[in-house]
């Protein structure tokens, strides 16, 4: 069952999405050379606690950090802790947070002094497959249009989607129904109607689409080893254009 949100519940998501992407902003600032995972992972965890929330992560299924810091191969789920992040790193920050009994979740990539013009082009795309699949976030659309926008913006340029995880709904949980794949044909499942939330993240590969996790049970690592981007909004259904609820300001 897709929950639909109350007004009431939808502006209290929007607080929670608002800290969870202040939260990423910051800590993406302090991404650079010389920062371990662990630090980012700190530096988090103080901003989260001062404003009187907590990580959505922490404890998920025995998730042991409070972010997830996914490196260069990394696709998402990786664990903080004294990996140093160096130049030329592609780092993805996965923030979620918890605020009065809602979740914000969300996503972005930063490149550290990263020159490959190829790896520039995967995040560039990374972010147009996003603002594609937001433009489909609209009442009256099938699910699956967003999954396809996604699909279509990432193999136009050349490059792969993980299939084997997927965008989300989101609210009083950090995961709700439905699934939301980044890939998929039109038109398919439910309309979205107003009051719909959902978090919507397009994983990017350089290479092949085909991904494994680690011994550690959460890090997912392409198969080819080459890099991935991750981007990631939580949305509300309106009628009209979709109000993105993890926003700074």
């Amino acid at each position: 069952m897709i929950i639909v949100k109350t007004a009431v519940e939808l502006e209290a998501m929007r607080a929670s999405g608002r800290l969870a992407a202040q939260v990423l902003a910051s800590v993406a600032r302090s991404v650079r050379p010389g920062v371990t995972t662990r630090e980012l992972d700190e530096l988090a965890d103080r901003l989260i606690v001062a404003s009187g929330a907590k990580s959505a992560f922490y404890g998920y299924r025995g998730y042991p950090g409070n972010i997830c810091v996914s490196v260069n191969e990394e696709v998402v789920h990786g664990i903080p802790g004294p990996r140093i992040i160096q130049l030329g790193d592609v780092v993805s920050l996965d923030i979620g947070v918890e605020l009065r009994g809602f979740v914000g979740d969300n996503a972005t990539t930063v490149l550290v002094g990263v020159t490959d013009p190829e790896v520039l082009r995967l995040a560039e795309v990374g972010q147009q497959s996003l603002a594609a699949a937001l433009n489909m976030a609209r009442a009256g659309r099938r699910l699956s249009d967003i999954s396809h926008a996604v699909q279509r913006t990432a193999e136009a340029a050349g490059f792969s989607v993980v299939r084997d995880f997927v965008g989300h709904g989101v609210g009083r949980r950090l995961h709700e129904d439905p699934q939301i794949p980044n890939f998929g044909a039109p038109g398919q499942g439910p309309k979205m109607k107003p009051g719909m939330t959902f978090a919507i993240e397009p994983m990017l590969n350089l290479g092949v689409a085909e991904v494994e996790v680690m011994g550690d049970g959460w890090t997912v690592l392409t198969r080819d080893r080459k890099p991935s981007v991750h981007f990631e909004h939580s949305v509300a259904i309106r009628d009209g254009e979709p109000v993105v609820l993890t926003c700074p300001d």
